[in-house]
């Protein structure tokens, strides 16, 4: 009798010792191996809108051969996270698409607080060390007040590739700017800095160095405004003042004609191209 006590004892023991060297996941979630091989590339929507535009950009990698894994998170209007889907075992770069349920909050820092509960619902679940970000829109502020936050937050998993798509980080076009009313300097900061903007200026100090491939994608619609109908080209372009000498890489890519309008540019196919290119080559 005491020789199986010793035995159980011994069992009971070992099996508590194994559940401490699992990795921290939510409740109900896959085991998945090396989940720090997983590169997950999240996409954020814009304002009023919802993932629905974000599935033409995912649903083109899907058919490039990309991935074979697209999940999404559900963010609550309390901020609260819920993935829907599961990452494929060996399908290293899963797309998520990300989905507000208060999409039309203008407030930047709460929507950037939002993207942060995303990426570490991710990381607690699939244990992943480093992501891409793609933003149209407003998306692009969820990423720019993120990185305003978290930019050098070694505890969370890091930012290798980010793409900004008509990005409004100095103002929209009927709000606090016109056509052809905005200037940049030659580096590129604007000569009417608008409130959010000066805000995302302290990126010039906290974005992190030199671990970041950044692609900056806006529309001219060819009609004389030098915009995609919602926002200045110059509004899109003053990102470079904020992080081009912190990135570690930095391009912009100006896309022409009438697909070039603000909504049309997540479904165009030369943005498609870009992605991929960008992301996954």
């Amino acid at each position: 009798m005491k020789k199986l006590w010793l035995w159980g004892s011994l069992v009971g023991l070992l099996v508590m010792l194994s559940g401490c060297g699992r990795s921290l996941t939510t409740p109900g979630a896959p085991q998945i191996a090396n989940g720090q091989k997983y590169v997950p590339t999240l996409f954020f929507h814009g304002w009023g809108s919802s993932y629905h535009a974000e599935e033409h950009m995912a649903n083109a990698a899907v058919k490039a051969g990309v991935t074979r894994t697209i999940i999404r998170a559900m963010v609550a209007s309390n901020g609260t996270v819920k993935l829907q889907g599961t990452f494929k075992r060996g399908d290293y770069r899963p797309i998520v698409e990300v989905n507000f349920a208060a999409n039309r909050s203008s407030n930047y820092q709460k929507v950037g607080q939002w993207a942060k509960n995303v990426v570490v619902a991710l990381q607690r679940t699939y244990s992943i060390k480093s992501f891409n970000m793609v933003g149209h829109s407003m998306g692009n502020m969820a990423i720019g007040f993120y990185l305003l936050a978290n930019g050098q937050n070694k505890h969370l998993p890091q930012l290798r590739k980010q793409v900004d798509i008509a990005g409004h980080f100095n103002g929209i076009l009927g709000m606090d700017d016109e056509p052809n009313q905005m200037k940049l300097t030659a580096q590129g900061r604007p000569t009417k800095i608008q409130p959010a903007y000066r805000q995302l200026m302290k990126l010039r100090q906290v974005y992190p160095r030199q671990q970041v491939a950044v692609l900056n994608i806006y529309g001219d619609k060819g009609d004389g405004t030098h915009s995609d109908g919602s926002v200045s080209n110059a509004s899109s372009q003053s990102l470079r003042y904020l992080i081009a000498d912190r990135a570690l890489s930095y391009r912009e890519v100006k896309i022409s004609g009438q697909h070039a309008q603000h909504s049309q540019l997540h479904e165009n196919a030369q943005v498609d191209r870009l992605l991929i290119r960008f992301l996954w080559s």
